[in-house]
């Protein structure tokens, strides 16, 4: 199987539309993007939140789940953890990935900190340089700016977000979207260029300015996908890549592919970087890691069919009467979550990153419960025997 980009043909895109290699070496340095890999693990290992809300709990709790896990995975050496956008779902608490991040900025030290992602076609590209302008100077040598060109949700949520109901023009026109938003985060507009006089702070201009001694830095850019598309652009414009295996597994090596393929050096990688999310949820017993993973396969089962809701409990995904249809979606959705005991799914992680090639995984842990999820991470750590402390 291979995967093509859709849309506007990547090729054809001006280089000095997009600039990836144009971008300032000193300001962005592939060791801000390559992890590290710690105790046994064969690749870095991160760490993917969508601050899952289950019946009976509400969003406060999952986002004090959510910065104790942060603070788990920066204890045990996880390497980043990033936040992904969005909306209109009552199970998922992460419509603001910036006030999410911020918030986990004040609650760690070192893990690095990112969207995974931020749907681009959704937000004015200045807000989005505005915003992680703010968390760079928040934590500096911190911040990845994860983008996807998806938006995150259903049709009619992504007209009331962008005020418009021509959907597409927002995914075909991400390349220049990409390009403005590129831009403000290097205060570089040409002269003569409309936006030349505008500035996004915090950010370079504070640098340059009289008396100025700001950090000229600014966060690296991902670009995430599920598609050709992101990955062939991604590979141009010599950017780490992220693809998003946890619900698009089947097109997983080939864009992985595509992307090294299109791959050209830029100053920010001299070599293709890519990692992969990965739905994995370890136990203390294999049937435990199955009640768990089922919540969540009922939980998208209802919102494949338009009955989103809270993520229910293992008892009632146990209980439930799923009819034929619905019970082969979910032995296909639970074939592609890593679950078990934490041996089966260090072996299972092994075999995924080994198969795919991928330079990191990043893991999400989607339960019912934030114990779950928190007690999933600390035996992953301790099946690769991460730092503890």
């Amino acid at each position: 199987m291979r995967i093509t980009g859709e849309g506007q043909d990547v090729d054809e895109i001006r280089a000095d539309e997009i600039r990836g290699d144009e971008i300032r070496a000193d300001e962005i340095r592939g060791d801000e993007i390559r992890g590290k890999t710690e105790g046994t693990a064969t690749v870095p290992l991160s760490v993917l939140d969508l601050v899952t809300v289950g019946q009976g709990r509400t969003a406060t709790q999952a986002l004090r789940t959510s910065v104790d896990i942060a603070r788990l995975a920066e204890h045990r050496g996880f390497h980043r953890y990033w936040v992904a956008e969005h909306h209109s779902m009552p199970g998922v608490a992460s419509s603001s990935p910036a006030v999410i991040l911020a918030h986990l900025a004040a609650h760690t030290e070192r893990i690095r900190l990112g969207s995974g992602g931020v749907m681009l076609p959704n937000h004015a590209p200045l807000v989005i340089a505005e915003q992680f302008g703010t968390l760079e100077a928040m934590a500096p040598g911190r911040i990845d700016l994860g983008l996807g060109r998806a938006p995150g949700t259903d049709g009619a949520t992504a007209a009331a977000l962008r005020r418009t109901d021509r959907l597409g023009e927002g995914a075909d026109d991400f390349p220049q979207q990409l390009a403005e938003l590129t831009r403000f985060l290097d205060d570089d507009f040409p002269d003569g260029h409309p936006y030349a006089r505008i500035h996004a702070v915090p950010g370079p201009v504070q640098a340059t300015a009289e008396g100025g001694v700001q950090s000229a830095a600014r966060p690296p850019i991902w670009l995430l996908g599920s598609s050709g598309f992101s990955a062939r652009l991604a590979g141009v414009l010599g950017l780490p890549f992220a693809f998003a295996h946890h619900f698009s597994a089947q097109n997983t090596v080939p864009a992985l592919d595509l992307y090294r393929e299109s791959f050209r050096p830029s100053a920010v990688l001299d070599a293709p970087y890519a990692l992969i999310g990965v739905s994995a949820l370890a136990a203390d017993d294999e049937r435990e890691a199955r009640r768990q993973v089922l919540s969540g396969a009922l939980s998208m089962v209802r919102l494949r069919t338009g009955r989103p809701g809270l993520v229910p409990t293992p008892e009632e995904a146990e209980a439930y009467a799923f009819s034929p249809m619905e019970r082969e979606f979910v032995d296909s959705w639970l074939a592609n979550i890593v679950h078990g005991t934490a041996d089966e799914v260090r072996t299972g992680l092994d075999d995924l990153a080994k198969r795919t090639g991928a330079d990191e995984l990043m893991i999400t842990a989607n339960a019912h419960g934030g114990e779950a999820r928190l007690r999933s991470y600390e035996l992953i750590a301790d099946a690769y025997g991460l730092p503890t402390a």
